[in-house]
């Protein structure tokens, strides 16, 4: 018995296994295939230098930042304020938490009378160190000149706290004290003062106090140390010389008053 051959009905697909014929590869294709690769090995290897370069930066950054602010501390003991500005703002660039750079760069903007700048600087650098007083006392200082006196009392009470044998800290919030007619605290803040450091100015200052308060005697003792300390200074014999007159000692009042004449006309005799 032989066997049937099936014949396909119509509308059947016939089933062949074999290979499938590869379309040929024009040479546009080729072309195109040989720009991705390259365009691919380019990208990777751009992708490696950058890497470099941000490997390199990020490892030298420090090393330049720190030179950048030994130049900047350079050019502010110059008096270059400008120059200083400069390189402290590159310093600034390549290390951000650089408080240091913050805080000369503040006092080189306060020396050409960019107060609000300065300010700003030395609130940053409380912002990356608030442990310190140091610009919380630099602050306070730009405040005064602003007549902002109860934010120097709050900044000097801050500066104050962190480190309680700050003489100038007490004479800065002491002058304050005293333009918002707090005279005892005012007196507290130099008596303070003197103890810790006792120079010219805080007699001086301490002595206004004493004045504004009536009591001429003390104002007379500290003129007294004030111009043994600056014996030359006109300041010194007049502002002993009102409370001289206070105190009715009119001779004293004016000889001081000619001792001071005569220095304005002689400096330095």
């Amino acid at each position: 018995m032989g066997v049937e051959k099936e014949t396909p009905q119509p509308g059947e697909a016939v089933s062949r296994e074999g290979p499938v014929p590869l379309e040929p590869m024009s040479a546009e294709d080729f072309a195109r295939r040989k720009r991705r690769i390259v365009v691919a090995v380019a990208g990777a290897a751009v992708l490696s230098v950058l890497a470099a370069i941000w490997i390199y930066r990020i490892s030298t950054a420090p090393l330049e930042a720190q030179q950048a602010l030994d130049a900047g501390q350079r050019f502010l003991k110059t008096t270059r304020y400008t120059e200083a500005i400069l390189s402290l703002d590159r310093a600034i660039s390549l290390k951000r938490d650089l408080a240091d750079a913050y805080l000369l760069r503040g006092r080189a903007q306060l020396a050409l009378t960019n107060l609000d700048a300065g300010i700003q600087d030395f609130t940053k650098v409380i912002q990356l160190q608030p442990a310190s007083p140091e610009a919380f006392l630099e602050r306070a200082g730009v405040r005064l000149t602003q007549m902002d006196y109860r934010a120097v009392i709050a900044d000097c009470g801050e500066a104050i706290a962190r480190d309680p044998q700050l003489a100038y800290a007490y004479t800065l919030r002491g002058m304050a004290f005293r333009e918002t007619g707090n005279l005892s605290k005012s007196r507290e803040d130099f008596n303070r003062a003197v103890e810790l450091s006792p120079d010219l100015n805080n007699y001086f200052q301490r002595a206004a106090t004493y004045q504004l308060l009536g009591e001429h005697a003390m104002a007379i003792e500290d003129l007294d140390r004030m111009i043994a300390f600056y014996p030359t200074s006109p300041m010194g014999y007049y502002t002993r010389a009102k409370s001289r007159e206070a105190i009715g000692d009119l001779a004293g009042a004016r000889k001081d008053r000619e001792t001071g004449l005569q220095l304005e006309r002689e400096p330095g005799q």
